[in-house]
Order: structure tokens, then sequence, then C-alpha cells
């Protein structure tokens, strides 16, 4: 009962933050008055002027999504000089090499595509000038991105034979300036308030408490502590469902999550933005209906998705069962599957945790997936495979959840025998495809990906396991690029020529495919005209819709994955039960 009053909580102060900064974000993108204008607004119209924006722009889709990969680009080539030559730059204490070719375009990749898959220990790998300059700047403005993209596509819902679908820099600057950095100050305050660093020193050398005698019979006495910026990356890494970690084992780590306090803060900023993006597009779209109806289809996903996760976790496996471990019989109690999960967190926290970062396109963790149950571990990776929009990244959840609302307009439109419609406007032909797009390019860029990696001996070396654990770790990493989510099982070694150039394309492909279809989608609707309600007209905002969302999202889901899981999580569950 203790852990079921535990989930409860979480979800219900998830919901309660959400609302309120899903009205404030709406107003924000949409040039309202907002608390923090009378100190932002003259700092918003001095980067337009430094800049030489021109805010009253209005550009066609075309230019916006030109815009879009222009920054994209831009970002990728700087971020991975950065992280090539970080040995001649600044705040490198430690002096710390640059990172090879492949690994710095994987991780360029990733942090450009707000997917931010590490292939890396950051605290070994990276100096403070590629944390702070490189990784953590990437960390605010991809998710700015997906905002961005996000309300072109309401503006293509709202304008009426109109052309323009906003400006690019505009929605960039408020996004950051309104909504990331205040966020994140916020947050960053409450973590250093709990422990976690925030500095600029030179690694700390501490004497152990015990000494450890490892295998070869050495005498260990003393441990390296890194220091750091990692309050501010944390932050915006939980913020900006970016995920990527200060430390090689992420939030495991009491350095960058000390308490369960701190715990807390990071486990609902996974979600925050995601699920307040649902009411500002209700908002923002005149028919708050319309944003609880999407709202209510991810939110029944991810307590479902919560429900199969913990129950996995706590009952454990027959295996352990048979050892004495874990009794059966009833879940509510202190033993379950505890292996790879912090004890001071518990099975709770951590398996909260592990559905919450794939829901969204986060990727941080504060337990190792690789060692959950095979259901445990199936339904994270099938969370990061519907496409992450079960509220997903910021943005780019709700936008692909869209492209699934336009999809399951047209299929019931078929049923009645009329012409689509959704929010008013007709979905003709181009729509469909570009929708079909955004729906597919997740299962593509994965299901390509890994198994071209699969086909190849040498990814077996990568491997942690064989048989159907280690193909789940495989068909994991590659669902973690094509859902731009950066979580992994920790028992796959990706970090080799093939693996990092192979993964850093899936990213690209995942993240900007849709992007262009949504653009399209958006460009084309603001050239429509309202077409009239009439008896035909599907509602989308009742519960037979949310229903046909779920149906159409899962379906999608497994007929896609169904095979792959067989061979990789289905077959382990299969044979801990000796079947």
């Amino acid at each position: 009962m203790e852990s079921v009053l535990q989930y409860v909580l979480y979800l219900l102060i998830l919901v309660a933050l959400a609302i309120p900064l899903g009205r404030y974000i709406s107003k924000v993108m949409n040039g309202e008055k907002v608390v923090l204008s009378r100190v932002l607004a003259p700092c918003e119209r001095g980067i337009y002027k430094v800049l030489h924006i021109d805010e009253k722009e209005d550009m066609s889709w075309k230019k916006y999504a030109g815009s879009v990969i222009a920054f994209s680009a831009i970002s990728l080539v700087i971020l991975t000089a950065i992280l090539m030559l970080q040995k001649f730059l600044p705040w490198n204490p430690e002096g710390i090499g640059g990172m090879s070719w492949h690994l710095a375009f994987n991780t360029s990749s990733s942090f450009v595509t707000n997917t931010n898959w590490q292939a890396y220990s950051g605290e070994s790998a990276l100096s403070y000038f590629s944390q702070a300059m490189g990784l953590t700047v990437q960390n605010f403005v991809t998710p700015a991105v997906g905002i961005c993209v996000l309300y072109a596509l309401i503006r293509g819902f709202l304008h009426l034979k109109h052309k323009g679908i906003g400006n690019f820099w505009q929605d960039m600057t408020r996004s950051l300036l309104y909504v990331l950095i205040p966020l994140s100050m916020i947050v960053t305050v409450l973590l250093v308030s709990q422990g976690v660093l925030q500095n600029l020193s030179g690694y700390q050398t501490v004497d152990l408490v015990e000494p450890i005698t490892t295998e070869d019979g050495t005498v260990v006495t003393q441990q390296v502590i890194p220091m750091g910026p990692q309050a501010s990356q944390v932050a915006i890494k939980q913020l900006g469902t970016n995920g990527g970690g200060y430390n090689g084992v992420n939030s495991a780590s009491p350095l960058e999550n000390p308490t369960p306090f701190s715990n807390l803060i990071e486990m609902i900023s996974l979600l925050l933005i995601p699920a307040a993006l649902c009411f500002s597009f209700g908002r923002s779209i005149k028919d708050k209906k319309q944003g609880r109806a999407v709202f209510l289809a991810m939110f029944i996903l991810l307590v479902v998705s919560l429900g199969i996760v913990a129950y996995s976790e706590q009952a454990a496996t027959p295996q352990m069962s048979q050892d004495g471990m874990v009794d059966l019989s009833t879940v509510d109690q202190a033993g379950g599957n505890m292996e790879g999960k912090e004890t001071r967190f518990g099975i709770a926290t951590s398996a909260t945790w592990a559905v919450f970062t794939t829901a969204a396109s986060n990727g941080s963790v504060n337990s190792m997936h690789d060692s959950y149950t095979p259901m445990g571990g199936m339904i994270p990776m099938l969370l990061m495979q519907l496409g992450e929009v079960v509220f997903g990244g910021v943005g780019c959840g709700l936008y692909g959840m869209l492209g699934f609302a336009i999809l399951t307009v047209f299929i019931a439109g078929l049923m009645v025998g009329r012409t689509p419609e959704y929010l008013g406007k007709k979905i003709e032909p181009r729509e469909m495809k570009m929708a079909v797009l955004v729906c597919l390019a997740t299962p593509i860029g994965i299901l390509v990906g890994s198994g071209i990696a699969a086909a190849l001996p040498a990814t077996a070396d990568s491997l942690n396991n064989g048989g159907a654990h280690g193909f789940s770790e495989l068909l994991y990493a590659y669902s973690s690029a094509g859902g731009n989510n950066g979580s992994a099982f920790a028992g796959f070694n990706a970090n080799t020529p093939f693996l990092n150039v192979s993964i850093g394309l899936v990213m690209l492909f995942v993240r900007f495919t849709p992007i262009l279809a949504i653009l399209a989608i958006a460009g084309s609707m603001a050239r429509k005209n309202k077409v009239a309600v009439s008896a035909g007209t599907l509602s989308t905002t009742n519960g037979m819709f949310v229903f046909l969302l779920i149906f159409v999202v899962l379906l999608i889901g497994a007929l896609s994955f169904f095979p792959a899981l067989s061979l990789g999580p289905i077959a382990e569950q299969l044979q801990s039960l000796g079947l």
C-alpha cells in the first residue's frame, strides 16, 4: 500500500504543477503579458535588436523549416568542434583530451536532436567548458526548438487562408527567456540546496571510510570526486527532456541526486513541461477540451505502463522466488527485484523514474534498466518505440501525438465515409502523407538501424549478455536513439566507430523527418478555411476519441515492433517461466 501511495502522489504532483504551467506557457508563446514581462520584455526587445531579428516577420513553413535546420546544423558543427578540441579550450583543470571524431559526431547528434545518448562517461571524458558551454547550451536550445515547432503547428490550425505560421527566432527567444531559463534557475537553486555540486573547482581526492580490496589484491584507500557545474546541467537535462548526465551513472550518482527531495524534484521535472504543453495546446486553440482529451490519452498510457513496470519489479521473477528472495503471492512487501537499483530510492521510485524518463524523450536514469525483469524492461523500451508520444519530449511529444490524432480521424472518417476533419480543418491526402511520415519515422529508424547492427558479427563484442537479453540490449540502444530518448540498458558498449555513426544517423533522421513533416502540415493547414461542424463530424474531445487515439498508437507500435520484441524481452520472459 505504501508503494501505491507513492505512485499516486507522484502523478498528482505532476498534474497539479502542469496545469498552471501550461496556462503560463500559452500566454508566453501567444505574446500575452505574464508575471515576468516587466523584467524580461526589455531583454526580449534587446535580443531582437542585437541579432537584427524582425519579430513581426511571419514565415512560411518552408522558411520556418529552413531556419530550424540551419540553426541545428550550425549547432552540430560547433558542438563537434568543441568536443574534439576541448584539450585546447579553457575550463579543463583535469587536462582531458579531445573526443574521437566518431564519438564527437555521435555526442553532437545526440544533444542537437534532444536525445542525449551518451557513449562516454561525462566526468572522465568532458571538460567543464564542454559540459557547460557545449552540452548545457544544447540542453536549452533543443527543447526550445520543440516548443517552436509545436506552436507553428498550432498556428497552422488557427490561421485561415494564410501562408505564415509564425517567426522561428521570436518563438525561440520567448521559449528560452520566459520558460526554460527561469524554470531551470528555480530547479538549480533547489538542487544546490540539497547538496548537488555547482562549482569550477578541480577534482578532489578524499579518503574512503573503509579501504576496498580489489580482485587482484590491491587495497584502495582514496577516491576521486568529480567537481564542476553539475546542478545547472542536471536542472535543464530534466526540464528539457534531455537526460544527458554530468556523471556516467547519471542521476543514480549521489553527486547529481543526493536526497529523496532532489530525486522528487528531478523526477517531476521529467514530464512537467511536456504535460503542461497539453494544457497550453487547449488554451492556445481556444478549446480546452481538445487539450484535455490529448492529455487524457497520454495519461492513461502512462498509468498503465507504470502499473506494469511496478508490478513486474515488485514481483521479480520465478527464479528469485525459488531462491527465497521474494514471495510472489503478494506485491505489497519490501522485497522484489532490487538488482541495479539504489537502496536509498527503492523499487517504487526507480520504477516511476524508468517509466517517466522513457515516456518523455529524456533518458536520464536513477537505476540500471539492464537489471530490470523482462517485462519491466520491455515497457520502457515500448514507450520509446511508440514514438515518445506518451507526453514525450518538450514540444515534440505533443506534435507527434497530434500526428497520431490526424491519423485517427482519418481512420474514423473511412469508417463513416466522410472526409476527415481535425480542429475544423479538412484532412486531405497531403496532410495524411505527412502524418504517416510522422508516425512511421521512429519505427523505420529503429528497425533499420538495429537490423543492420544485428547482422554485423562485430556487434556481438559490444553486448554484455548473450541470447534474448543480449538482443534486448541492442534493440534498446536503437530504440533509445530512434525515440530521441537517450537512456541505455547500461550493459551495451556503443563506443565503436560503426555504432557511434549509425546511432548518430538514426537520431538525426528521427528528429528532423517528423519536424519537416509537421511544419509541412502546419503550412498546409494555415492555407485552409474552417469547415462547419455537422452531424457527421467526429468529436475529438469525448471518450470514444481518446480510446481510438490510444488504440491507433498501440496498433502502430504492436505491428511495428512485436516481431522484434518477441526475440528480446518476450522470449526472455518465457524463458524465465520455463517455457
